[in-house]
């Protein structure tokens, strides 16, 4: 193993509390010089964003290139799938800097695609306005299927929900791109310059992070604490391949001993 790919809600932190043994993870990552990319379905900041925002925890020494999202997975998916570049989009920051670096054009009016990521500021105009451009003849890009996300005091909605909506709606089937699906990995790798057989997959998601792995060859960890427990395990069907009860286990049983 030569990576750790992480994630971050639920597993890093949780609304804007850092779990426990993070600091100590990210400095036992940093004295042995371990690589790691957090790999993230939450679409909604941008990677300097996201950086600001596990430093304003009292993370050290965290970096915008360390991050790789669903926003940009999606974008280079249309990117590299399809011709056309005109987009209107339901997201934040995150999805929009994506989408601009992969050289899209906004277009309100008559787009060639709805990209949806994670948008605590949508409304029902906005949602509405996405439905007509689908039934128009733009196709849906969902970045996540994710049903709920993590925070300090329970649980909000996840973009996975919202896709499913306008899927409903459109009577369209977004592309699957975020974990628990192939390409959001396959990009991932191919930024970091690895193969799958040298990460080691970190998530508290079984539906995201640990199917991704477990579909895709990967070795998996689960991390208690966020969305799913050992309980879950047996009634979705899903076992990750190591079980930690928080970061500290993490750094002791895998940064400590098994890197390379």
């Amino acid at each position: 193993m030569k990576a750790l790919f992480l994630d971050l809600d639920g597993t890093m932190y949780r609304g804007n509390k850092m779990m426990e043994g993070g600091r100590e993870l990210m400095e036992a990552l940093r004295e042995n010089q371990q690589r790691y990319l957090f790999l993230t379905n939450n679409s909604k900041r941008t990677r300097r964003q996201n950086a600001e925002h596990m430093e304003s925890m009292g993370y050290l020494g965290i970096r915008k290139y360390d991050f790789f999202t669903s926003a940009m997975a999606a974008a280079i998916y249309v990117r590299k799938n399809y011709d056309k570049r005109k987009v209107f989009m339901i997201g934040e920051e995150g999805l929009r800097e994506a989408l601009l670096e992969q050289g899209f054009l906004f277009d309100d009016e008559n787009p060639d695609f709805v990209f949806v990521g994670l948008d605590q500021k949508a409304n029902y105009q906005k949602y509405s306005q996405a439905v007509n451009a689908l039934k128009n003849g733009a196709i849906l890009i969902g970045t996540n299927e994710d049903r709920v996300l993590a925070q300090e005091d329970g649980f909000v909605l996840g973009n996975g929900s919202v896709v499913a909506m306008m899927e409903y709606a459109s009577n369209q089937k977004s592309p699957k791109i975020g974990k628990p699906h192939a390409p959001i990995l396959a990009e991932a790798l191919e930024s970091i310059g690895l193969q799958k057989h040298e990460v080691l997959l970190v998530g508290d998601n079984l539906e995201t992070d640990i199917l991704l792995g477990k579909q895709c060859g990967v070795e998996t960890v689960l991390v208690l604490g966020g969305v799913h427990d050992e309980a879950d395990c047996e009634r979705l069907g899903i076992y990750p391949d190591h079980i930690v009860k928080n970061l500290n286990q993490l750094r002791v049983e895998f940064c400590l001993q098994k890197c390379y």
